[in-house]
């Protein structure tokens, strides 16, 4: 990648894409179904690809067929949330707790024992499996 494709986040945060830039910093949404994370399998750790914070397990995520990543809870501390009430309604986002990152929302339709759904923008996840391998 080259550096006019990348740009230094605040925060330290590291490099992003201009679309990670749009959605970690801007709270834009990606595409629904356009992330391969959806079709993740592997035990291992979903990561913010602005800092590298692990926010999610593999253990908690489910296919909740809305198009973006979905999970039934953070790990614990992982993540921070505040009201958005653009477009008309009111939402719980979702931000990673380090670099205060835009991750996606929080609904209360998810499946027990939590009765969450974490849904999140795959683009600002990095995949790490529990071998050591990293996805998208």
């Amino acid at each position: 990648m080259t550096m006019d494709q990348t740009q230094r986040s605040p925060g330290g945060c590291g490099g992003l894409t201009p679309e990670q830039v749009r959605v970690l910093r801007e709270h834009g949404t990606e595409r629904p179904g356009s992330s391969p994370l959806n079709d993740e399998k592997r035990p291992g750790e979903y990561r913010c690809a602005g800092c590298g914070a692990p926010l999610f397990s593999s253990t908690a995520k489910y296919d909740s067929g809305s198009g973006w990543p979905s999970f039934m809870q953070s790990l614990p501390g992982a993540v921070a949330t505040t009201t958005d009430t653009s477009h008309g309604m009111t939402r719980t986002e979702v931000h990673c707790a380090r670099c205060n990152g835009h991750l996606g929302h929080v609904f209360p339709d998810g499946p027990p024992p939590t009765g969450l759904r974490y849904c999140m923008n795959g683009i600002v996840l990095q995949f790490v499996a529990r071998d050591g391998g990293v996805g998208a």
